[in-house]
């Protein structure tokens, strides 16, 4: 079981990862925009969708886009579905272009941040995001996608910071609690990260994403069946498997290379 402090490189490779998906729901949908971020048309949610529906959805919206670029929501459910296939590059040109069409827009200004942050373009994100808020009436999903980046940057105390304020202005907001908890895994505070992963999945309005987080922290711990089981809530049993299949088999690999590196040490009499 990996520890606190045993944690492998693999396993915040991931947390990473995961950490950045989150990050990316929490961007999304700021402001009083009322496209719903992260779904495609009036169809099922990007995070439900097997990879082909994914794409098919992707090119279907990438058509209406390519009529009319300037198109706020069209183009940030664009952005949003590219990303979603990992073309973070793409996804970061529509949401440039859509920024210098709307320069003030809080809901672009902090989906281009998101953009970026996809990108690893960290310092810039920050001060999209950071463009996007207002001091008189701050937006929680601004203040916890501030903290999320800050995170990033390994300003890992200013971000817990925000993440208490993001939580004081929506008292048990599972995206917040779980960025928070995920935090704690980049830091390799796996227990901590277990408890405010549970607390964020069983907040009502907890989604597939939070989950999955939770799944992932569990796992890292060597308590797959247990992770399966909690990933097996919402994606099909082969899905829950493959990804707990994926995680064993990576931080196996991770684990051996660990193990290789330390007997071709040179002894010391």
């Amino acid at each position: 079981m990996l520890t606190n402090r045993s944690m492998n490189a693999t396993g915040k490779s991931l947390a990473r990862a995961a950490f950045m998906a989150l990050l990316m729901a929490g961007v999304a949908g700021c402001g009083t925009s009322k496209m719903t971020t992260g779904s495609i048309g009036r169809g099922k949610s990007v995070d439900t969708m097997s990879t082909g529906a994914i794409a098919g959805s992707t090119d279907q919206i990438g058509r209406t886009y390519a009529s009319d670029p300037n198109n706020k929501p069209v183009a940030m459910q664009y952005a949003s579905a590219l990303q979603m296939k990992g073309q973070t590059d793409q996804s970061l040109a529509v949401m440039r272009k859509l920024a210098i069409g709307y320069p003030k827009d809080r809901d672009v200004l902090a989906a281009y941040g998101k953009a970026l942050a996809a990108s690893g373009e960290l310092q810039p994100a920050l001060d999209a995001v950071r463009r996007a808020q207002t001091p008189e009436y701050p937006d929680w999903k601004l203040v916890s996608a501030e903290a999320a980046i800050l995170d990033q940057l390994g300003q890992t105390q200013d971000a817990r910071s925000l993440y208490r304020k993001a939580l004081d202005l929506k008292p048990n907001e599972p995206t917040v609690l779980s960025n928070l908890g995920m935090s704690y895994v980049l830091e390799g505070d796996l227990t901590s990260a277990e408890t405010y992963l549970r607390s964020a999945a069983s907040q009502q309005g907890a989604d597939s994403r939070v989950r999955q987080n939770l799944a992932l922290a569990v796992g890292l711990q060597g308590r797959f069946g247990e992770a399966e089981q909690i990933a097996k809530q919402e994606l099909s049993p082969e899905q829950a498997q493959a990804n707990v299949t994926y995680l064993r088999n990576m931080l196996a690999q991770q684990n051996a290379w660990n193990q290789i590196k330390a007997e071709d040490k040179p002894t010391t009499n």
